[in-house]
């Protein structure tokens, strides 16, 4: 395992090309053991030939948006693979300029090998991290002191090796430096994959390009809000589905209930001193 920090990846602060990303979406996608062929064809995608370096890939994806039916919000994408050396044998890394939906089938691809993945969703931003192995989801974490995954804990000794300001049991440190949580994320990913992701890796690289089609929208039981405020004040609520159709339906019932127009009927005296003016 390599000894990266998030100091071998300060350059992203400069950087054009992740300026970019981080502004459109992004996603980055490290898989051990599958070419990039076989990966876009795990993903569904269209073979679109190849693309020289990300301008290639930017230019077929601008292309591919340009031809959207801009009445419908299409999540369709044009990713990039090629093939990079790692800990044990070659990886293929995937960059999708996809407002951060990243590969659909991480977690299959991960069987017998082992996935790792980061992205963000551009604009207002989610940033995540995701490990695979072997068909199990490890580790995931937005907040990297609130992990989730079957091994949440795993990582916790290599991510505050790397800069992560978390205490030896996995909480926020306040004591810790600040550091940029990206840079972080970065070193993490090569830390288990052993692929040094440099501006001239993406930049540089011949991409096999494939059209990744719109993924169907997944059903969902219900809907978590959970907020902590700048006092450390938190709030968490979880409405079922039932509950919010429930919501909907009183919400349309009362918005669709007649108007009742009333008027008060002016007292007798009132109208008396109307007649006489005052």
């Amino acid at each position: 395992m390599t000894q990266v920090t998030t100091d071998d990846y300060a350059w992203i602060r400069t950087s054009p090309l992740f300026r970019h990303m981080r502004e459109s979406g992004y996603s980055v996608t490290l898989v051990r053991g599958r070419s990039p062929q076989e990966v876009l064809h795990a993903m569904e995608a269209e073979p679109r030939g190849t693309g020289d370096g990300t301008a290639g890939l930017i230019e077929a994806n601008d292309a591919h948006r340009a031809e959207a039916d801009h009445d419908h919000w299409d999540e369709s994408y044009v990713a990039g693979a090629f093939k990079a050396p790692g800990e044990k044998g070659d990886w293929t890394v995937v960059l999708g300029f996809d407002g951060g939906l990243g590969v659909p089938c991480a977690q299959k691809l991960s069987e017998g090998g082992r996935v790792v993945a980061h992205s963000r969703n551009g604009g207002k931003p989610i940033d995540l991290f995701h490990w695979f192995e072997d068909g199990e989801l490890r580790t995931t974490f937005e907040r990297p002191s609130a992990r989730d995954g079957n091994s949440p804990d795993e990582l916790v000794p290599v991510m505050r090796a790397v800069g992560f300001p978390l205490t030896p049991d996995g909480e926020h440190d306040e004591s810790a430096p600040a550091v940029d949580a990206k840079a972080a994320v970065l070193a993490l990913a090569e830390r288990l994959t052993g692929v040094r992701v440099t501006e001239s890796l993406l930049h540089d690289a011949t991409y096999e390009l494939g059209l990744v089609p719109e993924q169907p929208a997944e059903e969902w039981t219900s809907v978590v809000i959970d907020i902590t405020d700048a006092h450390g004040e938190r709030f968490h609520r979880e409405w079922t589905y039932e509950e919010i159709t429930a919501a909907s339906g009183r919400a349309q019932a009362e918005a669709n209930a007649p108007v009742v127009v009333t008027y008060a009927t002016p007292r007798a005296e009132d109208r008396s001193e109307h007649r006489t003016g005052g």
